[in-house]
């Protein structure tokens, strides 16, 4: 995995993860990566320094109580954004089939109409999910809202 330092046109500057430096490539040019804050897709690598773990130094300490750290306060508005976001999710997810782990099996069956068309949710490896954009099956990942990553 590779973690980008990310800046969006709008100045907006945020981190991701991703499997390989060629994936971030692809998903970038699919217009998958796109700013958290503002949405725009227009998304450039910013300067990072690396993190290479050394054998010879300690683990980082956690930060002491009494250093600073960084911490936002969320508008009113973005709050209002968060709460809709959270409202399309739950509505996708209460108004869709539970696949799990079959996500790219059962969306194949239905692009191909061996199945019955209807809406579902799952999962999918970036593998699979690359496989199914290949194939022309359109998908989209639902929305993860910042609080369920803490």
């Amino acid at each position: 995995m590779i973690k980008y330092a990310l800046a969006c046109d709008s100045a907006h500057e945020f981190e991701s993860w991703f499997p390989s430096s060629d994936s971030f490539d692809q998903q970038l040019k699919r217009g998958l990566v796109t700013c958290p804050a503002c949405g725009s897709a227009k998304v450039g690598k910013t300067i990072m320094a690396p993190q290479v773990a050394r054998k010879d130094r300690a683990a980082v300490a956690a930060p002491r109580p009494d250093e600073p750290r960084k911490v936002a306060m969320v508008s009113p508005e973005e709050q209002e954004l968060r709460a809709k976001i959270k409202e399309l999710r739950d509505h996708l997810v209460a108004n869709s089939d539970a696949v799990g782990d079959k996500f790219a099996e059962e969306a194949r069956k239905i692009h191909y109409g061996e199945t019955e068309h209807r809406s579902i949710h799952g999962s999918a490896t970036p593998e699979e999910a690359r496989e199914l954009a290949d194939e022309g099956i359109e998908f989209h990942a639902l929305p993860v809202l910042p609080d369920e990553r803490n």
